[in-house]
This record gives C-alpha cells, sequence and structure tokens, in this order.
C-alpha cells in the first residue's frame, strides 16, 4: 500500500491541472447508501415506477416518487463530508484542481468547501426543486414542508405545473451544458482522478474515459473493479476517503516540511 501512496503522490506532484470524478461511492462513506446495495431503495420501491415519462404521465407514480425521493433526502441533508471530500478541498487549495464532475446530488461536495464553480453536478442536485413546465425553482425544504404537513404531490404555485426533484432520472435527458463542460475539461486535464464510481453508468463514465483518450494520467481509487482499470495509471481498491486522505497528507508534508 506504501509503494501506491507514493505513486498517488507522484501523481499528482507531476500534474497541473486535475479533474476529479467522483461517484457513490464517496457518499456511501458519509452514510448515504446506495439505490442498489441491500437494504438499499432498490429493495422497498420498484425503480421501473421511477423512470420519467412514467414520473410525467402517471400520478400514482409522481407519488410513490415523492415518497422514495423524500425518504433518501432527509438521509442526504444530514450526511456530513468524509475524509475524502475534505482531501479534495485539500487538493483544490494546492492551485492543481481543474474541476470536480460528480455523479452524487448530495452537495457535500459544496459542504466540504469546494468553490461552487468548481463543481459539476452532473446528474443534478437532490437539494433544488423544478417545475417542469415554467422551470420555477424552489429550495427542496420549502418543498419537504409541505410534504410533511401532508400533501401527497406537490405542484408550481406559479403555473400548477409538475414538480420535480433538479435530478436526473432514468430516461431523461442530460443536461447538455454540463455533459459539456465535462468532457471540454476532460480534454484539458493531464490527471484524471476517478473514485468512489463503477464507471459503467453513462454518459458520465465517458469523462474519465475521454480524459484518457486524450492523454491524460489516470488514478482510480475504488473499492471494487471499474471497466478503465486497464487504462489506469494507478490502481487502488480500497476505501476512498482513507486513500485520498493519505495521499493529500503525505503532499502537505512534502509542501510543507
Amino acid at each position: 500500500m506504501e509503494q501506491l501512496i507514493a505513486k498517488g503522490v507522484e501523481l499528482i506532484q507531476e500534474a497541473s491541472e486535475i479533474l476529479v470524478f467522483t461517484g457513490a461511492g464517496l457518499g456511501t462513506e458519509s452514510g448515504i447508501p446506495d439505490f442498489r446495495s441491500p437494504g438499499g431503495i432498490w429493495d422497498r420501491y420498484d425503480p421501473e415506477d421511477f423512470y420519467f415519462q412514467r414520473i410525467v404521465s402517471d400520478e400514482g407514480c409522481r407519488e410513490r416518487y415523492w415518497q422514495m425521493s423524500s425518504e433518501y433526502y432527509v438521509v442526504m441533508k444530514e450526511a456530513r463530508p468524509n475524509p475524502a471530500h475534505l482531501a479534495i478541498k485539500t487538493l483544490e487549495d494546492t492551485g492543481k484542481l481543474l474541476s470536480i464532475v460528480t455523479q452524487n446530488i448530495d452537495r457535500l461536495h459544496h459542504r466540504a468547501g469546494n468553490s461552487p464553480d468548481k463543481i459539476i453536478e452532473i446528474h443534478g442536485t437532490a437539494f433544488l426543486v423544478t417545475c417542469l413546465n415554467c422551470g420555477k425553482i424552489y429550495e427542496r425544504d420549502e418543498i419537504e414542508d409541505r410534504i410533511s404537513a401532508g400533501v401527497k404531490i406537490p405542484y408550481c404555485d406559479d403555473c400548477s405545473g409538475i414538480l420535480k426533484p433538479d435530478t436526473i432520472s432514468f430516461g431523461q435527458a442530460m443536461p447538455e451544458d454540463k455533459m459539456s463542460d465535462a468532457i471540454m475539461y476532460a480534454h484539458r486535464c493531464d490527471l484524471c482522478i476517478a473514485m468512489g464510481s463503477s464507471l459503467v453508468v453513462y454518459p458520465a463514465a465517458s469523462v474519465p474515459e475521454e480524459a484518457v483518450n486524450n492523454g491524460a494520467r489516470l488514478m482510480i481509487i475504488n473499492r471494487d473493479e471499474t471497466p478503465l482499470d486497464r487504462k489506469a495509471d494507478l490502481l487502488i481498491h480500497d476505501s476512498v476517503g482513507k486513500t485520498l486522505d493519505r495521499i493529500m497528507t503525505e503532499i502537505l508534508k512534502k509542501r510543507d516540511p
């Protein structure tokens, strides 16, 4: 493990523009369960109910969607940044962080102190709610207060349109501007650090792939194997928080002897 940590230190020291790509593995280390893990959301709800077109067209699915989403939101709201999030903030403080492209909707990168303009929430955020008709944006807690008061399906105050958390559901189009920015940074970076992601959910997983294809070095920190493992310059199958914290601690030691 010491050799792997040393290699991680070397890769970051030699890089000048680093793209960080994060997935659900970061959230699980903050106590946010993966949807697919045993006992997770999909053990208690049918994901078929939550395809975008069913949410839009079926009131029953819409009610179940809000029930599931509210349950998950409570967990995310109470979660706190873990050592991986804080290590990414430390990386930003070195001046080498180009951008964070995250699949996560939990806002933990924001709470860790990373600059909002450095963060691309490629799958959206659970902390905002958007009207699908007029585009009005609500703070999530305002909508959750309505649900706590007994409203099962909230609608827009201005136009009575369908409200939906500002996240990407199955079958819903990815935001073109966010994908475009993410790919731009993938082409620009000289090191991509992919962590806590299975790298199987597309098009998001195309971001680290694009980085490698454009000559960037690749560091993968993830407990399980990924399809990009064979292309990695450094591969560590271990806890994301523990690993990145150790790497950044060593980098700080070298910067401030």
